[in-house]
């Protein structure tokens, strides 16, 4: 197993989005997030071997961590065609051993039915847009469909929203941590170059 930093490394020549579409809360996940979560969820044996799905996969940097580590197969959701392309090119980037799928396709409706032991990644929109709140409670309610574990990240303070949201829905919270999401200008309405906003990672077996 490589280590964390190796994992952040190889993640760091992963691009993001072109034309970051603001309906769809469209951020590149830092490598060294990704990273985080994607040696936690190795480190507790959600990756090697596993079907692992990526929901709203953007440009790929989860699925893409994911398939560095050993997994049966991996795909990568979204229903965005344009960072669908920018996924398949950072995938010739990083050179995975394990290919990756590309899917065209809603997250909160997703057109996947997986036959073996499955884990999600994700970093679902947080809903802090007008008309877009809760957003993040379908990816879950995807995630609580398909998956036997999932990880997502969250708002900071969200622990309560999570946790209620698994126990209604037949899951268990059983790790949280807290990080940094460092946030670059990609929006018109972004008044700073780039700033740091805490977030919160949860391990959900459902």
């Amino acid at each position: 197993m490589a280590t964390k930093s190796a994992l952040t490394q190889q993640l760091g020549v992963v691009v993001g989005f072109d034309d970051p579409r603001v309906d769809l809360e469209q951020y590149r996940t830092p490598p060294e997030l990704a990273a985080h979560l994607v040696h936690t969820a190795d480190l507790q044996g959600d990756v090697e071997g596993k079907t692992v799905v990526d929901l709203g996969c953007g440009t790929g940097m989860l699925a893409l961590g994911a398939a560095l580590r050993g997994p049966e197969s991996v795909v990568g959701l979204d229903i965005d065609p344009a960072p669908l392309a920018t996924a398949r090119e950072n995938e010739r980037r990083i050179a995975t051993a394990s290919a990756v799928s590309w899917v065209r396709g809603d997250a909160t409706e997703a057109p996947l039915c997986p036959d073996t032991e499955t884990t999600v990644i994700m970093n679902p929109p947080f809903g802090a847009q007008q008309g877009n709140e809760h957003a993040d409670r379908a990816f879950l309610a995807t995630a609580a469909d398909i998956a036997d574990v999932s990880y997502s990240i969250h708002n900071a303070d969200s622990a309560d929203f999570v946790e209620a949201f698994a126990g209604d829905n037949g899951g268990e919270v059983t790790h949280a941590f807290r990080a940094e999401f460092d946030l670059p200008h990609s929006f018109d309405f972004h008044d700073q170059e780039r700033r740091n906003i805490d977030v919160e990672v949860f391990r959900i077996e459902w």
